[in-house]
């Protein structure tokens, strides 16, 4: 199973800061699991490819997804200050 998840940003930096708040994602990953996570300009691109189960393919998808708002979410404070 795979996955290419593509979000956009209005800046640059927005998107390096997510970028790298996820990468840590992309080094400690169970067997069968390949996560790979980069920033493209105002994009951040994140590969999943699973060769186990559905579920783990799910859940790390939901993991990301997260992440990422987590991280959204700090890039949007930071900006209103």
């Amino acid at each position: 199973m795979q996955a290419e998840i593509s979000l956009s940003y209005k800046t640059i930096r927005e998107a390096e800061a997510v970028a790298q708040a996820v990468s840590p994602d992309n080094v400690k990953v169970p067997l069968g699991l390949a996560i790979k996570t980069m920033k493209q300009g105002k994009k951040v691109l994140t590969q999943i490819i699973c060769e186990t189960k559905l579920e783990t393919f799910m859940a790390t998808i939901d993991d990301l997804l997260s992440a990422v708002s987590v991280a959204e979410r700090a890039v949007s404070v930071v900006r209103s200050r």
